[in-house]
């Protein structure tokens, strides 16, 4: 890096450090407009936000240099059985901050007299507090086009680095205080060929190893060079199939899209309806858990609930719990496990099975090996089904050996064929792949699951 540059990084590295105490800040900012509601109100408040460096590459070369430090409240009243809430972006100057919660929180007093009641209020609760600080060992934003780009030179990577901080506060009226804070690195890229084939990975953790970026980033090249070879176009039909774990993990994702909601369910929208009424069970060689004992994501939700650290979802094949937020819990007169609003997984791991990864191929004889999936969806959300494209480094398996890389398919199965009777093997070793979103702010977390093995997997287009 130019000696002209080093004193601007300097500043920057010592403005992020004067920022990563978010947590004094929120608990000072919540409890000053706490203190200013009546006996009539209750009185939510919701803070996030992050302090990240990001760098743009394409064609292997830094397009972009950038930082983003940000912050946001959420404010949600409730009164007289109403409740109203608003957001906004936050200075980081305390008083500033402080007269603008006051102004949004009038407005609020004046829109909730216009709010019909709402049956299915969640009320703030009393409870123990918690407080997890998770410090990475980052790279030095001025040593990552260094580190980074040696093992690409030769190669045309497209991608996105970002690391930094990223947090998460509640706080409420009834004197709960929650505090989630991370530190986290990704590297979200594909290598591309002149024809434009690619392949797609991400690097991401907490702890960045140059010797393990490097073997990572190695296995991806490897992969990018048999890519050069004439592709295979398939014929529509059922083929012996492994799925990798970054595909699995898009699989598992649409179990949060109207899946594994308790809310979903009883509305008879849920994939899962099967599983619940009809006593269908998948696979004994699949188990999913929500567990949040990785420490990459907060155990608490936006009402300030503590889940437990792990709950069964699937367990063997057997559906033992859904995700219930307390909302759906009072709707129906159950019991909440606190789910989030949305009854999605926030920390969900699959456990691993007895294949070992030096004999998938073997194990495929003739078939195909996907990478990545993309573009999924219900095509029958209460049967199960799913259809999207395979995508990126994909490839035809014949005689126990990758030959060639296949033309993209659409496929379009159901989780009680891939998850259910076509599950044949699942990997003894699993891989966490990171949520790389940014919509509003970097994502916590991620899936942690292994790859599977299926004996049939429909290719349809």
């Amino acid at each position: 890096m130019g000696t002209l540059l080093q004193p601007v990084y300097l500043m920057i590295l010592k403005y992020l450090e004067v920022l990563r105490n978010m947590e004094n800040f929120f608990k000072e900012l919540s409890q000053n407009i706490l203190s200013k509601i009546d006996s009539s109100e209750d009185l939510m408040l919701n803070f996030w936000g992050e302090d990240s460096h990001f760098a743009r590459f394409n064609q292997s070369k830094v397009r972009q240099n950038g930082f983003v430090s940000d912050a946001t409240l959420s404010i949600t009243l409730i009164s007289k059985q109403r409740t109203c809430s608003t957001s906004f972006s936050l200075s980081k100057n305390s008083m500033i901050d402080l007269s603008m919660a006051m102004n949004h929180l009038e407005k609020l007093r004046e829109d909730i007299k216009f709010l019909p009641e709402d049956p299915f209020i969640v009320y703030p609760k009393e409870g123990q507090s918690s407080s997890s600080s998770k410090v990475g060992q980052l790279l030095p934003i001025d040593k990552v086009v260094d580190v980074i780009s040696p093992s690409i030179k030769d190669v045309d990577l497209a991608g996105i680095w970002a690391s930094g901080n990223i947090f998460v506060g509640y706080a409420n009226s009834k004197g709960l205080f929650h505090w989630f804070s991370t530190d986290s690195f990704s590297f979200d890229y594909s290598l591309v060929t002149e024809s434009e084939r690619m392949v797609k990975d991400t690097f991401a953790g907490t702890d960045f190893e140059v010797d393990k970026y490097n073997i990572f980033m190695n296995n991806s090249i490897n992969q990018l060079e048999m890519l050069y070879k004439d592709s295979v176009k398939l014929n529509p039909g059922d083929y012996r199939t492994y799925i990798a774990p970054a595909g699995v993990s898009d699989l598992l994702g649409m179990f949060s899209w109207n899946g594994l909601s308790e809310g979903a369910i009883r509305r008879g929208q849920s994939a899962f309806l099967k599983m619940r009424n009809d006593k269908v069970t998948l696979s004994p060689c699949f188990t999913l858990n929500e567990d949040f004992s990785t420490g990459l994501t907060p155990m608490f939700n936006d009402e300030g609930e503590l889940a437990v650290k792990n709950l069964p979802l699937i367990n063997d094949g057997i559906l033992k719990n859904t995700l219930i937020n307390s909302r759906t819990a009072q709707e129906y007169e159950i019991n909440s496990n606190y789910a989030s609003s949305y009854e999605g997984l926030r920390s969900p791991v699959m456990s691993t099975g007895d294949m070992n990864e030096n004999e998938i191929t073997e194990r495929i004889d003739q078939g195909v090996f996907l990478n990545n999936l993309h573009y999924l969806n219900w095509s029958d959300n209460v049967g199960g089904r799913i259809t999207g494209m395979t995508r990126y480094a994909c490839f035809w398996v014949e005689n126990g050996k990758i030959v060639a890389p296949i033309e993209n398919m659409r496929f379009d199965d159901t989780i009680y064929n891939i998850f259910g009777k076509n599950l044949e093997a699942v990997l003894n070793q699993s891989r966490f792949i990171p949520d790389t979103g940014t919509y509003s702010s970097r994502s916590f977390g991620g899936t942690e699951c292994p790859g599977i093995l299926l004996n049939s997997f429909s290719l349809t287009l």
